[in-house]
């Protein structure tokens, strides 16, 4: 029988875009809170520390919201896929989940109480959670590229529960903890003024040259050692275009906050991340996860993915549903555009 198509390509197919879609809008959307959350500690000022929590107070809580309808439509999509990633990364997932549940709480809790100890436990934890979230999903998301030691009932076949600490996914964990501080500092330039500001513009420095070191390592260990990764520009050249854009991109992030122009730098920052997105699934697809033990027992969109009908309607839903989520995203962040003012209600 004949797959189902929808304008030339499966179902399947089409949700692998949805999927990649929503973890690529929650990587864009949370990376820059997240990012500023890294900085948190490096802000010695209390009206300081409160101006640059302000600055993501609006808008962190619906960012996750895309991690939550992204995890479901992986689930939905491709149940295969989502209960052997969650088994094999058992270790970074439930670290993932205790660290969002205390930042969580440290952005809620943090001003309930005036004792400097206290703020100061939750400014602890908030920066350190912040930290950890960006360099475990770039953990997970190395994994991801690089393959896992699955067999043919994919079940997890490595030497202990730490071997998802590998050189590469460190690496991809560090850059993407970088391009989120780098995300992040330019979110904060366009929120705040004075002092701060004139620290955080120093500080994107140091992030920007933090940012293309990990990058330029995580690239050339992947060039060296996982050659998998490239063939589809043999096969495709096409493809090409997709790492050219991206590396225009992140030349031009330098140049544009060297002349502080933050909104455009946003932009590029913005267009980095979804092009490292496009150029990682391009590079997957059609396998999901890929084994190390034999390419036979890999997970692609097809031999996982949930039956036709059911993608068929999910399809239907998120055609109607993803101009909702757009829509309130637009008007949340529009309605709390501008410079951080602070008021009896601010964080």
């Amino acid at each position: 029988m004949e797959a189902a198509t929808f304008l030339g390509l499966d179902y399947a197919s089409w949700w692998f875009l949805v999927v990649g879609g929503l973890f690529s809008g929650y990587a864009l959307l949370d990376g820059f809170d997240l990012g500023a959350g890294a900085w948190h500690l490096t802000f010695k000022k209390e009206s300081s520390r409160r101006t640059a929590l302000n600055a993501i107070g609006p808008v962190w809580d619906g960012n996750e919201v895309w991690l939550v309808i992204g995890g479901g439509a992986l689930f939905a999509g491709f149940p295969k896929v989502y209960a052997t990633l969650l088994s094999v990364m058992y270790t970074p997932f439930m670290l993932f989940l205790a660290l969002i549940i205390f930042r969580a709480i440290a952005i809620e809790f943090r001003s309930k109480e005036p004792m400097l100890w206290w703020r100061k436990m939750w400014d602890i934890i908030y920066a350190a959670s912040s930290i950890l979230l960006a360099f475990l999903l770039g953990v997970v998301f190395g994994n991801v590229l690089e393959g896992l030691p699955i067999d043919a009932q994919y079940e997890f076949r490595g030497s202990s529960i730490f071997s998802f600490l590998r050189p590469f996914p460190i690496l991809v964990g560090l850059t993407l903890l970088a391009l989120f501080m780098t995300h992040g500092a330019i979110y904060l330039l366009l929120k705040t003024e004075g002092r701060l500001y004139t620290k955080i513009r120093l500080s994107l420095r140091g992030a920007l040259l933090f940012f293309l070191a990990s990058f330029t390592l995580s690239s050339v260990y992947a060039l060296l050692y996982l050659p998998r990764l490239t063939q589809v520009f043999y096969l495709e050249p096409a493809w090409f275009i997709v790492p050219i854009l991206a590396i225009l991109s992140i030349a031009n992030l330098p140049r544009l906050c060297s002349k502080r122009k933050y909104g455009w730098a946003f932009i590029f920052s913005s267009l980095t991340i979804l092009l490292f997105f496009i150029l990682a699934a391009s590079n997957l697809y059609p396998t999901l996860l890929y084994s190390t033990i034999d390419p036979s027992n890999s997970l692609t969109v097809h031999n996982s993915s949930a039956s036709e009908k059911s993608l068929g309607i999910m399809l239907l839903m998120a055609l109607i549903g993803t101009p909702l989520v757009l829509t309130y995203t637009f008007f949340v962040y529009y309605t709390f555009r501008g410079k951080v003012r602070m008021d009896e209600s601010s964080y």
